[in-house]
This record gives C-alpha cells, structure tokens and sequence, in this order.
C-alpha cells in the first residue's frame, strides 16, 4: 500500500549504511523474502511486478525495520498481553 516502507541497516566494515524502500504509488506494495543468506526487500504492484528490489546479505543485516502506512485510527489494531506468573515448582501446562 503506497506509504509502507522498509528501512535496512547494512554493516558496511567501516560503519553502517541505511536503505530505503518504499511503495511509492497507490496499489503498490512491499514484500520482504529471505532465502539462502539474502534477503530481498521489492517494491511490487498488484500484478506482482517487482518495480525496485534491494538485496542484503543477512550476514550484514543489523536491523530491518518495517514501517507500514497509517489508514486513519479506525484500523487501529489493539494488542493486549497477558502474563502468567508462576511459582517456583509449578508447571505450565
């Protein structure tokens, strides 16, 4: 959706370098895949292709960090936890 973005932090040897990749355009999205080492951040539009694609070794990789688009606050999501305290000896089950 356009408004998303992803941001990677590469260790460069002589420091750190950051990326940015971002749906640019309405009904483009990004996509973030990782296979054999690499991961591979795509700008893709609704027919699946990939307009703009940055790959990283993972190895180098400190820190992808996605920044999805705000809607508005009615697609707010609600997150709740919930922590079970245990005493010593007693098994969670």
């Amino acid at each position: 959706m356009k408004g998303d973005r992803v941001e990677a932090v590469v260790d460069t040897g002589q420091g750190t370098q950051t990326f940015v990749i971002e749906a640019t355009r309405a009904g483009r999205r990004i996509e973030v895949a990782t296979s054999r080492g690499v991961v591979e951040v795509s700008e893709v539009t609704r027919g699946g292709t990939p307009v703009r694609t940055g790959r990283f070794m993972s190895s180098r990789l400190i820190a992808l960090v996605e920044h999805p688009a705000h809607e508005g606050r009615e697609s707010a999501v609600e997150v709740s936890t919930r922590r079970r305290i245990t005493t010593t000896g007693e098994a969670i089950s």
